[in-house]
């Protein structure tokens, strides 16, 4: 299932508009990246006040099968982060479009956000 109300990368990841901190867009990975990674067992998150680069790793999410990079969908900077994960990282798998979200970030540029993919170019995506 792939939420309508979302945008997407081709890395996987999921983008709400808006994010619960003021002018910020709230970021995870899609239930396909929890599938194909496995049982999370460990999340690495940037830190708060942290500026990023849409395309730059910025954490980890480590699986029982592997370490898979997470990636900046936009540019900007990082203004929340998904404490619960430290204790509770199976959240990624078991909610990864609700409670296990991972960052939020404040966009530099409200365009890049035009450049993410809707629900149906992700579906093709992962149809490639």
């Amino acid at each position: 299932m792939i939420p309508d109300d979302l945008q997407y990368t081709a890395e996987h990841e999921w983008v709400r508009q808006p994010g619960e901190q003021e002018g910020s867009v709230r970021v995870g990975i899609t239930d396909y990246a929890q599938d194909a990674l496995g049982d999370i067992v460990y999340v690495q998150l940037p830190e708060v006040g942290t500026s990023i680069s849409s395309g730059d790793a910025l954490g980890e999410l480590e699986s029982t099968k592997s370490v898979s990079e997470i990636y900046a969908p936009v540019s900007g900077e990082v203004v929340a982060v998904n404490d619960a994960l430290d204790a509770t990282p199976e959240l990624v798998n078991s909610d990864p479009y609700s409670a296990g979200w991972l960052f939020e970030v404040v966009p530099s540029s409200a365009g890049e956000l035009d450049d993410l993919l809707d629900a149906s170019a992700y579906s093709a995506v992962l149809d490639g």
